[in-house]
């Protein structure tokens, strides 16, 4: 094709866009492998696109023949996007050719390994027909695997929806570390072997054998899970990668016949690539299984201190290992590019960002530090506190945005990012009492909103009975109000049934609701079903009420369970019906100022989609899915902020690649934000693959030195070392987000706390970067509690209205209403409730 452009320099008049000199070296740069390291708000889409434009240009290719991968269809939908505006703004493909101009191919890793496998599957045995398996279906069938498993599995303990969640996880981490079962079986058994000549002298050392034989059992579960898929021709998202990284291993001439259909590669979040990923790619487009040939012109862009997702299999080596993974023709790694300057967040808060991100730059080549872009040096600001309560910093957050609100900062560019969903509740409805328009985003912040987990907390009652935490839940909320006295007996009660130990008082509540070996622990729904039957026994002094409400309690659960084999939707719809849930929802108007019947919609919507995949009615199944989404995140949910004029309320990890004028962070305290929970060891959870044979072994701790209490001390550092570092680099992703203004603050009495938390090591360097001239304010600092005081929020009981929040006005209008239908029923003369 003809020649339009001459210098990647012409670029920057026909875009209309300033580009710096690091951007122009990534633009101009040679076609050959190379990697570009871009810090956050560096212009990495907008170098990408014009990277195409400077090769489609000059004639080095035709549009067609580039090839550019991302992780998520919007990102995929916003690269096309901006490359096919950047080729026609600089007029390179509306002009007359002999032969008509194509379209660069823009796609997700995962639709591409698919299209890899419909296209060279045969040439591995896998046919062109198989179906994709999405998460929801994934669930289920592990959940009918589960059921009709043959036994015993004497190792494998827990309930029904964890066990679900477990296989899944499994499988998945099986998948994308490339590793057989017969392998990790082998694995497991000669560890077993080692550890029966190990004196076991501590809990830690006498987890490991416990957990490989529950991995052991558990991986027969992935066989046969395996099995049911290849049986009905089905393939989940890893199996895919998996099965296209083999195709591209051991099949070379996929590969040469890709590099001849696609001149250039480029992939987007490389630092978010799995192991798989990343053997598919280098097989495909890099130097080859053996490691040797190179040199096509592949262009990695991604920022080893944003790799923050580690927990579901990504590889931050990848990109570190890029040169040498896709090297020069001649031998010689990849060039590397940095891409440094950030136009998006102030000076200021650039300063901050890049101080807390030093030990990230020291573990990673090529990483530079931020620098604002010209004029911005001075700008951005930082306004931190430090709260006597959780309460507290929650009004100080909500009373921070509402201000900002009403001075002119629309809601929709304004964000609060959490590090879990705990906190999501209370920062609602202290938006939603201010008047300002939130929304809750994903799943696992759907799950813990009021109205979502009352629903959810009925289904776990009806599928476990076992399911104690979600009993109480419901006992003490605002429907059936059980207090303390009547659910230390319900304890009690349970116990007796099951001929245990009789612990008083709240000691038998407290035991019923442990998490225990389900075949041991109380029911406590198995007590609750008792005052339906005339014949119990009844010498404990259970209040009049609480009988009654007891009774009807039962009464209700009965008759939902009959309706468990139902379709999902009618058992959801049924359990909505029977509690008054929705009715509830549309009669209250606090409840539609903020928009809880949207957000129960939502979920509904969620489960919709769960249902319909397969026709499976799978309550179970769903439970497990729900389990997994809120505990582990592993990537089940996709969802990302809609366009409306709402403040977000959103986890740190789903802000990443995006962007508000005003970013709060709350919840900086310690243990919270870093998190103080390390990364799931192998040694002790059945679900996760031992370190020796995942693809990224390198760079992981393990136990080293035999099987030891030093060892396996030193191990657990070590972890806890690594999970550190991973939160560190969470924090820099949520620092970076705001443009303008970042909202930061702690407290000293979480809402359950018997114990003091205290400003995090964030927070506490937040505050020492506001105490420098210009650079932010210190709003609040609370004295730190006198020893031996007690939390406030555990001083008094506080009812909780259901559900959250209730009109005080429309609830008194309501019980006056009640008191006339009951004299009613009773046949009794009342006056108008009006009156």
């Amino acid at each position: 094709m003809t020649a339009v452009l001459s210098h990647p320099d012409q670029l920057k008049e026909l875009l209309g866009i300033p580009f710096n000199r690091e951007q122009m070296a990534a633009i101009g740069a040679p076609l050959a492998p190379a990697v570009i390291v871009a810090g956050a708000g560096s212009g990495k889409t907008t170098v990408m696109a014009a990277r195409v434009v400077w090769l489609v240009g000059s004639g080095a290719v035709r549009p067609e023949e580039v090839l550019g991968l991302t992780f998520t269809n919007k990102a995929a939908g916003e690269l096309a996007d901006r490359v096919r505006t950047a080729l026609l703004r600089a007029g390179v493909t509306d002009r007359d050719e002999a032969e008509p101009l194509g379209e660069p191919e823009i796609s997700t890793y995962h639709a591409f390994a698919g299209r890899l496998l419909k296209e060279h599957g045969l040439r591995i045995g896998i046919e062109p027909d198989v179906r994709l398996l999405a998460d929801a279906t994934r669930f289920q069938l592990a959940a009918k695997v589960l059921r009709t498993a043959r036994g015993p599995f004497p190792a494998l303990t827990g309930t029904f929806a964890n066990l679900v969640a477990d296989l899944t996880a499994l499988d998945g981490e099986l998948a994308e570390h490339l590793v057989e079962p017969a392998t990790l079986r082998a694995y497991d058994e000669e560890l077993l072997d080692t550890l029966a000549t190990v004196k076991l002298s501590n809990d830690d050392l006498r987890a490991v054998p416990a957990t490989a034989r529950a991995r052991l059992e558990l991986l027969r579960l992935v066989e046969d899970y395996r099995r049911r898929k290849q049986g009905a021709g089905l393939m989940d998202f890893g199996d895919q990668i998996a099965a296209a990284a083999r195709l591209a291993q051991q099949r070379p001439e996929v590969g040469e016949l890709l590099r001849g259909q696609f001149r250039v590669v480029l992939l987007d979040e490389y630092q978010d690539t799995s192991v798989a990923q990343r053997l598919m790619l280098a097989g495909l487009f890099g130097g080859g299984p053996d490691g040797k040939g190179g040199g096509h012109p592949v262009t990695a862009v991604g920022d080893p201190c944003q790799a923050i997702y580690g927990w579901r299999g990504a590889s931050v080596a990848n990109l570190d290992d890029f040169p040498r993974h896709f090297p020069q023709a001649d031998g010689r790694p990849a060039d590397r590019y940095a891409l440094s300057e950030n136009r998006r967040s102030g000076g200021r808060l650039l300063a901050f960002a890049n101080e807390l991100a030093a030990p990230l730059r020291a573990l990673h080549e090529g990483v530079e530090a931020l620098r604002p872009a010209p004029g911005a040096e001075l700008d951005g600001s930082v306004r931190a506190a430090l709260l006597p309560t959780h309460a507290e910093e929650v009004d100080w957050l909500a009373d921070s945005i509402a201000h900002l609100v009403r001075t002119g900062t629309a809601p929709g560019r304004i964000a609060v990012l959490c590090r879990g969903g705990a906190a999501f509740p209370d920062i609602h409805a202290a938006l939603v009492a201010r008047e300002v328009p939130v929304e809750v985003v994903g799943l696992g912040g759907l799950l813990q909103l009021p109205e979502v987990a009352d629903l959810v907390a009925v289904c776990e009652v009806l599928q476990d009975p076992t399911a104690n935490a979600a009993l109480v839940r419901l006992l003490i909320g605002p429907r059936w109000r059980i207090g303390p006295r009547d659910l230390a007996l319900l304890g009690r009660r349970a116990a007796e049934l099951v001929r245990t130990e009789r612990p008083e008082g709240v000691e038998a509540l407290a035991a019923a609701v442990a998490e225990a070996d389900p075949t041991e622990v109380v029911s406590l729904a198995d007590a609750v079903e008792t005052f339906l039957q005339s014949d119990q026994p009844d010498d404990l002094p259970f209040s009049a009420e609480a009988r009654v409400r007891f009774a009807r309690l039962a009464t209700e659960l009965r008759e939902l369970r009959r309706a468990l084999a139902d379709p999902l939707m009618d058992v959801l719809h049924r359990v909505l019906t029977a509690t008054g849930l929705e009715v509830e929802l549309a009669a209250s108007p606090q409840a539609l100022a903020a928009r809880r019947r949207e957000t129960l919609h939502a979920f509904l919507d969620v489960a919709a989609s769960f249902a319909d995949l397969d026709g499976d009615p799978g309550l179970a199944a769903f439970l497990g899915f729900l389990r997994a989404a809120q505990e582990y995140e592993r990537g089940l949910d996709s969802s990302l902020p809609g366009g409306e004029d709402t403040v977000k309320v959103l986890t740190a990890h789903k802000s990443k690649g995006l962007e508000w004028d005003v970013v709060a962070v709350p919840g900086l305290v310690k243990g919270a934000f870093p998190s103080g929970s390390p990364r799931e060891r192998w040694t002790s959870t059945k679900r996760v693959l031992p370190h020796a044979l995942r693809g990224d072994r390198a760079t992981l701790p393990d136990v080293r030195g035999g099987w030891t209490a030093k060892s396996m001390a030193a191990f657990k550092k070590e972890l806890a070392e690594h999970s550190g570092t991973e939160e560190l680099r969470l924090g820099y992703v949520a620092f970076t987000r705001p443009k303008s203004l970042l909202l930061a603050s702690g407290h000293w009495w979480g809402p359950s706390q018997k114990t003091v938390r205290g400003p995090s090591a964030f927070l506490e360097q937040l505050r020492a970067h506001c105490e420098q001239p210009g650079a932010g304010e210190v709003e609040h600092w609370a004295e730190q509690p006198e020893k031996g005081a007690e939390n406030p929020a555990l001083a008094a009981a506080v009812e909780r209205p259901w559900p959250l929040p209730l009109d005080p006005a429309a609830q008194h209008a309501r019980r006056r209403v009640a008191e006339v239908v009951r004299a009613g029923i009773a046949g009794a003369v009342r006056a108008d409730p009006a009156s």
